[in-house]
């Protein structure tokens, strides 16, 4: 087991970060831009990419190094990881990470700091960012994860070295559910082919009955709905689920975050928190961060939502191509109905529904209100 068995479908990307890991230290960049669709792993190749340099084989071996281990552990001294489950990037934690990158590393040859979803930073909080990427600490380097180079500053993009990955294949992300979750290999067929290349999304629907029936039922709400009032219901059911299945989320990782630092502080269950903790503990559970959390979290729902709803058009685009045979189809459980609708919708009513999805993503990271969104959204889509 290497420090990139984590990585699917991106073979190579993975020898070509070996080879700079194991290269000469003095050319290596020290400011990068890993791009990728959703789901492809941008923020895993980040780390294994930093589980390569600090590690002594440079990843090379067949089992990671101590310090392997703990960069993909998350508790590597001299690697940092800043993810974020808000809408956007803070500028004070930027400022925290800039400190942080002019000190030298401690155990290992380089201070890394690694920045998932860059794109979610406001353009005042990437000027800060902006010179330490220019020319950072002698011993730092810098690892920023975007969806695509276009969804950064150009002053951003010209300052990195940017490695671009593919969506993997369904075969690829097949495979990696059967051997890295043992999942059975039928559910991990479907899964796969339904995430449409999305790793995270194919483990969810692999290890969440519930998740996989609701995208089962909204594909059949979006293939039964034939009046207005059919939409505006659809819309309403699948918005109060994403909230609550946000607030779920939201719920669950507070109790893991406080439990978590019970023990950090050698605390039971029931201990009292001592006054000098009180701070630190109060801001696991803060109100306002829980509910950006939620509003992420809803959004991610909802985006997810959107994915779905288009494979539905994408689908009925293929049948009207001919392009079964070569593309296949996502949603293979409903052939019959889309091949239904394939015939009712001519070929630019198909194109118009994508368009029209794309619509509603664009409103709702505009902070658009997600009822009204979706209730526009499927009454467009009604024949």
């Amino acid at each position: 087991m290497s420090v990139w068995d984590s990585i699917v479908g991106q073979q190579p990307v993975v020898s070509q970060l070996s080879a700079i890991a194991a290269g000469d230290p003095a050319a290596i960049a020290q400011s990068w831009l890993i791009c990728g669709p959703p789901g492809s792993g941008r923020s895993n190749v980040a780390k294994a990419f930093a589980a390569a340099l600090e590690s002594p084989d440079h990843g090379l071996g067949d089992e990671p190094t101590r310090a392997a281990h703990l960069v993909l552990a998350g508790t590597h001294p001299d690697v940092t990881v800043l993810s974020t489950d808000k809408v956007t990037i803070g500028i004070d934690e930027v400022r925290e990470l800039i400190g942080m990158s002019e000190q030298m590393p401690s155990i290992s040859p380089w201070r890394i700091i690694i920045i998932e979803d860059v794109d979610r930073m406001l353009e005042r909080t990437t000027n800060v960012l902006l010179k330490e990427i220019e020319e950072p600490a002698e011993h730092t380097i810098w690892l920023l994860c975007a969806p695509s180079a276009q969804d950064v500053l150009p002053t951003i993009r010209s300052r990195t070295r940017i490695v671009n990955l593919a969506v993997p294949s369904n075969a690829a992300v097949t495979r990696f559910l059967e051997q890295h979750d043992g999942v059975d290999p039928a559910l991990a067929s479907r899964a796969a082919r339904l995430a449409e290349g999305h790793i995270g999304i194919a483990r969810l629907y692999a290890g969440n009955d519930q998740v996989l029936a609701d995208r089962d039922e909204l594909v059949v709400g979006v293939l039964g709905m034939h009046r207005a009032s059919d939409a505006v219901l659809l819309a309403g059911r699948l918005t109060d689920s994403a909230k609550t299945q946000a607030q779920s989320d939201v719920d669950r990782q507070a109790q893991q975050d406080e439990r978590e630092f019970r023990r950090v502080n050698g605390l039971g269950e029931k201990d009292r928190i001592p006054p000098k903790l009180r701070s630190a503990y109060h801001a696991i559970s803060k109100k306002d961060d829980l509910k950006r959390r939620a509003t992420r979290r809803t959004r991610d729902v909802l985006d997810r939502a959107l994915t779905t709803v288009a494979s539905v058009y994408r689908d009925v685009a293929v049948i009207q191509n001919n392009a079964d045979d070569a593309v296949g189809l996502i949603n293979l459980e409903n052939r019959t109905a889309i091949t239904e609708l394939s015939v009712r919708l001519t070929r630019r009513d198909a194109v118009r529904r994508l368009e029209d999805i794309a619509t509603a993503r664009r409103r709702l990271a505009g902070n658009g209100n997600p009822l009204l969104v979706f209730e526009a959204l499927f009454c467009a889509l009604l024949v």
